[in-house]
Formats: C-alpha cells, sequence, structure tokens
C-alpha cells in the first residue's frame, strides 16, 4: 500500500495551480473553448483547441494560441491576431478564476510544511497570476514567488535551481504528465494529484512511471486506480 510522503524532509515545495491549488482545469477549457467560438471559430476548431490544450497539460498558452492561429484556423500569425486572441483568453478567464474552488487542505499543508519555502509554478501566464493570487489572499503563502508563462515549467526550475532558489530536498506536487517529467528531469520528487486532473490517460501514466498518486493536496494516497 502506498505510504504518505514524509514532508517534513523537504526544503522547498513547489505547487502547480491549476487542478492542485485551484480546482481551475475545467475552468481552462472552458476558457480555450470560448476564445475559439467568440474569435470566429467552428465548433469543431473550437473543439480541436481544447484537445490540443490538454494534449499538452502544462505547457503555457502562448505556444498553444499560436498553435491554433496556424495549424487549426490556419491564418498567418500576425502580431495583432496573437494578441486579440491572447487578450480574449485573458478577458473570459479572469472572472472564473476568481470563483473556482482552492484546495480545502491548502492551508493545512502549509502549517505541516511550516520549515519548507513555497514556490508556485504554472503553465498559466505569470502576470495574470500575481494579479489573482493577492486578489483571492493566496498569495503570501508562496515565498519564493509565483511563476508561469511564457517561460516553461523545466526553464523556470532550471534557472532557480542554478541560483539557489529551490534548495534540496525538493518536491514538486503536480496533476500532468509535464509536471512529472519537468520535476524529475529537475531531480525533484514528486507526487501526482489525481482529484481535479484532467490528463485523460494518467492512471496508466503513474503506473508506468511508479508515480506516487494521492487524492488532493492532504496528500492521501491512492491506493488503487479506478476508470474516473
Amino acid at each position: 500500500m502506498p505510504q504518505r510522503p514524509d514532508l517534513s524532509l523537504y526544503k522547498t515545495i513547489v505547487l502547480d495551480c491549476d487542478g492542485v491549488v485551484l480546482n481551475s482545469n475545467q475552468t481552462k477549457v472552458d476558457a480555450y473553448y470560448n476564445t475559439a467560438k467568440r474569435m470566429g471559430g467552428t465548433e469543431a476548431q473550437a473543439k480541436a483547441f481544447v484537445d490540443y490544450h490538454i494534449q499538452l497539460g502544462s505547457i503555457p498558452r502562448n505556444d498553444k494560441i499560436r498553435y491554433y492561429i496556424t495549424e487549426i484556423i490556419k491564418q498567418p500569425l500576425t502580431p495583432e491576431r496573437f494578441q486579440a486572441f491572447m487578450d480574449t483568453f485573458t478577458e473570459i478567464l479572469d472572472e472564473t478564476l476568481m470563483q473556482c474552488e482552492v484546495a480545502p487542505a491548502l492551508m493545512d499543508l502549509k502549517k505541516e510544511t511550516a520549515n519548507a519555502k513555497w514556490m508556485l509554478l504554472s503553465g498559466g501566464d505569470q502576470a495574470e497570476l500575481r494579479q489573482i493570487f493577492p486578489r483571492r489572499g493566496l498569495d503570501t503563502l508562496f515565498e519564493l514567488g509565483i511563476y508561469g508563462g511564457p517561460t516553461k515549467k523545466n526553464e523556470h526550475l532550471a534557472s532557480m535551481i542554478a541560483d539557489g532558489t529551490i534548495q534540496f530536498p525538493a518536491l514538486f506536487i503536480g496533476d500532468s504528465r509535464f509536471d512529472h517529467q519537468a520535476s524529475t528531469g529537475a531531480g525533484l520528487d514528486f507526487i501526482f494529484v489525481a482529484d481535479w486532473t484532467d490528463m485523460p490517460d494518467w492512471q496508466a501514466y503513474c503506473q508506468t512511471h511508479g508515480v506516487t498518486v494521492c487524492h488532493q493536496l492532504e496528500l492521501s494516497p491512492v491506493t488503487a486506480f479506478c476508470a474516473p
């Protein structure tokens, strides 16, 4: 049976945002769909945008929007068109991020890991996160800062390990394939949080790679994988 990790070991804890700190994965899915529709996309194009978003997981939105423009609607990637999509997505997402649920065990986890410093590391837009989290009263939980796109997670991790911001041993808590790959590639331990993930094949992936899986931030281990 999986054991609950010993959190007292860690000097640094890195948390993903969507699906971990906030129940916002479906919010993001809806934002991609509604952005495509508002910008004149067909139903099929909007669904293809959503599928690509889910496939890429925690990759920053900039890359997804570029792909949508060039590969799905097959339009020239002009600065004006790209910015119009970015602005529309931000407008749609802002209100819903202020309303979505915060992980119930977030404050308990903070108390339990009082000896570790926290960092938020998201695929979401960094400037947007740095506006949303203070408005929700959550920014002070993350002593090491709030980081996001357009810089990718593996790039953030590499730079913050190099400058000593991340101290080892370190733990990354995420809910996507890219979270696992980026964190373990950088030498961090990893826990997959399952209850709010939108990763379609997470059970098979976690079994194949021997990933520790927990329900939410209470970090109660999942003892058996069942079809969602």
